[in-house]
């Protein structure tokens, strides 16, 4: 089926959409729904079958949905409506939801319906019940509903749906997410800025300041006058409510110069660093790094908000990786986050510096550290276990693993072009054609296209893919690790040889430093391409125009001669 995904941004659902329609054997293209006469052209180029909306923020204009059927994708169960479903279903408490495929109307989410899922609700923010199980729920109704128009199938009435249990809900308003820190407890705090997790977060006043917060954690032992602020650990400040307290691990100041998520003890300044201190590590702490044993195996796990690895976070998880090569275990698994394994550089905090050339340049060579220590370990096997997405220099870095090991519905984003066409390093230049051969390291950083688990293994990202829930997952990459260890000692002898002869044809520092030399430009050089990307990423700043390389309709090469539009 050609297919055309209209959609407000490229997110984590579309990208989903879009290496899993393609893998099936649709041809797709996508157009970013910027305008009406934008959309039109779009569908007079490409000529779709049908057309898909996965994220969606504006109404489709009438013209088209009656000309070329129009399937949206609603985050709520039948008859829910409205632009904040997922928002409210959190606020609610809501322990079931759903996700709706159903087919565009005048009113919106009020069209038939094609097909619909339900979903269980975890205690999460927004953004990752989202990137998980409406992510799983969606895909499964989308690849229903497809079944269903092809066999000629007719949708089902909104009406006429016994099924149908939502309602129209408004727009959640900050009035709605406001926490009022002397009445509401720990799980009412978590549950408003979860649903506000990451856009828009909740508005609040903290030393005089409207700020708003973001990644609430409970504060197990802490407790104070409410509202007020009793503790830092990390990046994060601890806030007491009506029976206990709360970390809260990033802000936001509209008023900064940079008015980006930071970290909170970051945003707050003098006002964090009075605070008493609680360890990271400690059981009460605010972590981001944990290590655990089982057996000959040991994890290390790295849950850095939205993936992104400061400077300092690469080089705290470098001292903790370099603590888990002293310990008497076999294998050490990389475990990354439950979101993200790693995104790489992180994006925000180069923004907010002073100098974001300078921090470019200490980041990516914390990354460089890391990197290199992982790829220069002969003590222990090393395996990174994927759980959740990775982009960038993430990639690369679990690259730099013995093992790669993949969770079914990972989607990765393995290229720099898109962010001003940046070189990259953590090693790739090394890594991508010993591992996947020349040919598969060109098409993986030249794609500029996110790439689902089955074609990462195909091209040599990954060793292996792992289906099932995240449990099953768990399970497998344990059993998995624990057979690495029973043959450990013969493959870590062939991994020296192999690391010596590589080592002998070309030490790892000149890739190093030839690729470094390309980032410096990037940095410091006259093309300012990789600074003005940066800000329009970390600024949302809605694109103008669709990549070609998503826009297949806008590619006069991928229209077929008889599909030409006239």
């Amino acid at each position: 089926m050609r297919i055309l995904l209209l959609i407000h941004a490229f997110n984590s659902l579309s990208q989903r959409a879009h290496v899993e329609l393609r893998a099936a054997g649709h041809e797709v293209s996508v157009e970013f729904f910027t305008n009406d006469a934008l959309a039109r052209e779009a569908v007079a180029l490409w000529q779709p079958d049908l057309i898909l909306c996965p994220y969606l923020k504006r109404a489709v204009p009438e013209d088209i949905w009656r000309a070329t059927r129009t399937l949206i994708v609603h985050p709520g169960p039948p008859g829910d409506r409205g632009p904040a479903a997922l928002d409210w279903a959190i606020l609610r408490g809501a322990r079931e939801w759903g996700v709706t495929v159903l087919e565009a109307r005048a009113e919106m989410d009020a069209g038939p319906i094609w097909a619909w899922r339900p979903l269980a609700m975890r205690e999460a923010t927004k953004s990752s019940l989202y990137r998980n199980e409406v992510a799983e729920a969606a895909m499964a109704a989308i690849f229903e509903a497809l079944e269903k128009v092809a066999a000629g199938a007719a949708p089902v009435p909104l009406e006429r749906a016994d099924f149908a249990t939502g309602r129209l809900n408004g727009p959640v308003r900050q009035s709605d997410r406001a926490i009022d820190w002397a009445r509401h407890g720990v799980a009412e705090v978590l549950r408003r800025i979860r649903a506000s997790d990451g856009v828009p977060g909740v508005a609040d006043e903290i030393a005089g300041r409207r700020l708003f917060l973001h990644d609430a954690r409970p504060a197990p032992g802490l407790s104070g006058p409410p509202g007020a602020l009793v503790a830092r650990s990390g990046p994060a400040v601890a806030r007491a409510c009506a029976d206990g307290a709360v970390w809260i691990g990033h802000l936001r100041d509209p008023e900064a110069e940079a008015p980006v998520k930071l970290p909170a003890v970051q945003v707050l300044g003098a006002a964090a660093g009075e605070l008493p201190e609680v360890a990271q590590e400690s059981s009460g702490g605010y972590r981001e790094i944990a290590w655990r044993e089982e057996g000959d195996v040991g994890y290390l796990s790295f849950a850095f908000l939205n993936g992104a690895m400061s400077t300092g976070q690469c080089r705290r998880l470098l001292r903790a990786y370099r603590a888990a090569c002293a310990r008497p275990v076999r294998v050490i698994v990389l475990e990354g986050g439950e979101d993200f394994w790693s995104n790489g550089i992180h994006l925000n905090r180069i923004e907010a510096a002073a100098s974001p050339a300078d921090e470019s340049w200490a980041n990516i060579n914390a990354m460089d550290d890391l990197a290199e220590a992982i790829i220069r370990t002969e003590s222990h096997l090393t395996v990174a276990a994927m759980a959740g997405d990775a982009g960038a220099g993430g990639v690369f870095l679990a690259r730099a693993c013995d093992r790669v090991w993949l969770r079914e519905g990972v989607i990765l984003n393995p290229h720099y072009k898109d962010m001003g066409n940046l070189y990259g390093s953590e090693f790739w230049t090394y890594l991508l054609p010993r591992i996947c051969g020349a040919d598969n390291a060109r098409a993986i950083t030249e794609a500029r296209l996110p790439m689902g688990a089955a074609e990462a293994r195909a091209l040599g990202l990954a060793d292996a893919v792992l289906a099932g829930s995240r449990a099953a997952f768990a399970q497998a990459v344990a059993e998995g690790a624990a057979a690495l260890a029973r043959q450990a000692p013969a493959l870590l002898e062939e991994k020296r040889a192999r690391r010596a002869a590589d080592e002998a044809r070309k030490p790892l520092s000149a890739y190093r430093a030839e690729e470094l030399a390309q980032m410096r430009r990037n940095f410091y050089g006259f093309d300012p391409s990789y600074h003005v990307a940066r800000y329009n990423f970390v600024r949302k700043v809605p694109k103008s125009r669709t990549p070609v390389t998503l826009a297949r309709h806008r590619d006069k090469r991928q229209i077929p001669a008889g599909r030409a539009a006239s």
